[in-house]
């Protein structure tokens, strides 16, 4: 039986939204309430991330794209449509190498196919001497706000506060766990440019942790593209609306195909 938590609103086509670095199922509350009078909308906790407990044993994306096959598998999850932000974005690729076209559509918010560079690994590593030092609550409370750009800093301050509560919710080891994951992912861009199904990008023109010259690289592997002006790397809350109806409107045309 799997130990993901999760919680589910609505019925029909099944969306999975995978929650990011820092984040958990929670995040896409108002997401999954807009979207479940049109879809069944289920959003887990990664392992080691709010209500899920970190396996023993896991210490790859790879590893954490099967628990998502078998918790799918387990709670009749078909043919789903799979969106996730940045590091969800790398665990839905990984999904997608696993489940190649059981998945109908996937959709990468804030994330990348790219593997992380020398540049990228070393902050990571820094990541995870900061952590071991610190703990969560240091970390997260200045990591988070620099997601967001400083010009909106103060309007959103409710909604940053929010996040950081959120990302208190991570585990030590889950986080270590996944810095570590992200740093040693390999690049996955021709298993998402050879998928035939649908295919969403979102990417914030201020994403200081996307950046996106190397969002606009992924044109020509997607068949949606979107870019969010004025926006850093949290888009779903940063200009939620807008993220909203592209989100809704990719889905909708999925399930029309």
């Amino acid at each position: 039986m799997s130990s993901i938590s999760f919680f589910e609103k609505g019925e029909g086509q099944p969306i999975v939204l995978i929650h990011g670095f820092c984040e958990i199922g929670e995040m896409w509350a108002d997401f999954a309430d807009a979207l479940s009078n049109q879809f069944r909308v289920i959003c887990p906790d990664l392992p080691g991330c709010g209500n899920s407990p970190l396996s023993l044993s896991q210490n790859s994306l790879e590893e954490v794209a099967v628990q998502l096959e078998e918790w799918m598998e387990e709670n009749s999850i078909h043919d789903p449509i799979v969106i996730g932000h940045s590091l969800g974005g790398y665990v839905t690729l990984a999904l997608l190498e696993l489940m190649g076209d059981k998945l109908q559509a996937v959709g990468l918010f804030h994330s990348t196919a790219f593997a992380d560079d020398e540049e990228k690994k070393e902050m990571r590593d820094r990541t995870v001497i900061f952590l071991k030092k610190h703990g969560v609550d240091k970390f997260v409370t200045s990591f988070v706000p620099p997601l967001f750009p400083e010009e909106r800093r103060e309007e959103l301050d409710s909604e940053i506060n929010l996040a950081i509560e959120q990302a208190k919710r991570c585990t030590l080891d889950g986080l270590i766990t996944y810095t570590k994951a992200m740093r040693d992912r390999k690049d996955r861009f021709e298993v998402l440019k050879n998928f035939s199904g649908s295919k969403l990008m979102i990417a914030g023109m201020l994403d200081g942790a996307v950046k996106i010259d190397a969002s606009r690289k992924h044109k020509e592997a997607v068949t949606d593209y979107f870019e969010l002006e004025n926006t850093g790397h949290v888009g779903m809350i940063e200009r939620k609306e807008e993220s909203l109806k592209i989100v809704r409107e990719f889905c909708v045309r999925v399930v029309s195909r």
